[in-house]
């Protein structure tokens, strides 16, 4: 018990707390490109806590849950097919891996309520460090990070790693954009 007061004592005069991401607000779109053109969706938050320091962004992590990718920009047959492949093992493979990270490792402030994060996004089991820019507005934690699925082991049909592919290529970068909402 002594530790416990101890460790509340020392958060509360660092001013230091956690606040919980409220997943039903917030939300996080996908978008890849392609030789043709390019697809979008949304993608689920599973858990997630924000840490502030004094009234600022100080750290956090965030859990994505990987099952629920799906594509915004098509509708029936070819909706399925494209949600079922981005799911299957040349991709995300969700039955093996269900859940994605992003846990923040530095924040610098940028500006009147602007961040830039640094943090290890792991995805299939794979850690690699990505770097982007915050912004709080009303009350939300809002940005995007891109990243390369290659570096993730997602491979399918990147001229990266296959070549010939015409206008069957796929580009590496994934584009992510959140809006996450504090409980």
């Amino acid at each position: 018990m002594k530790k416990l007061t101890t460790l509340v004592t020392f958060l509360i005069a660092a001013n230091l707390f956690a606040v919980g991401v409220n997943t039903e607000k917030s939300q996080v779109e996908w978008l890849g490109k392609k030789v043709t053109g390019e697809h979008k969706g949304t993608i689920k938050i599973k858990s997630g806590e924000l840490e502030m320091k004094d009234g600022e962004l100080s750290g956090g992590k965030i859990v994505i849950d990987m099952t629920t990718i799906n594509t915004t920009d098509l509708e029936g047959e070819w909706k399925t097919k494209l949600d079922n492949h981005l799911k299957a093992a040349d991709f995300f493979d969700t039955s093996k891996h269900e859940t994605a990270n992003l846990v923040v490792t530095k924040v610098e402030k940028a500006g009147k309520d602007k961040y830039k994060v640094t943090g290890d996004l792991t995805i299939k089991k794979i850690t690699k460090p990505v770097s982007f820019e915050v912004k709080k507005s009303k009350g939300m934690f809002k940005g995007s990070l891109t990243f390369d699925r290659t570096k993730f082991d997602v491979k399918y049909k990147s001229g990266s790693f296959f070549e010939g592919l015409g206008d069957k290529m796929i580009y590496d970068d994934v584009n992510l954009t959140f809006s996450l909402a504090t409980k």
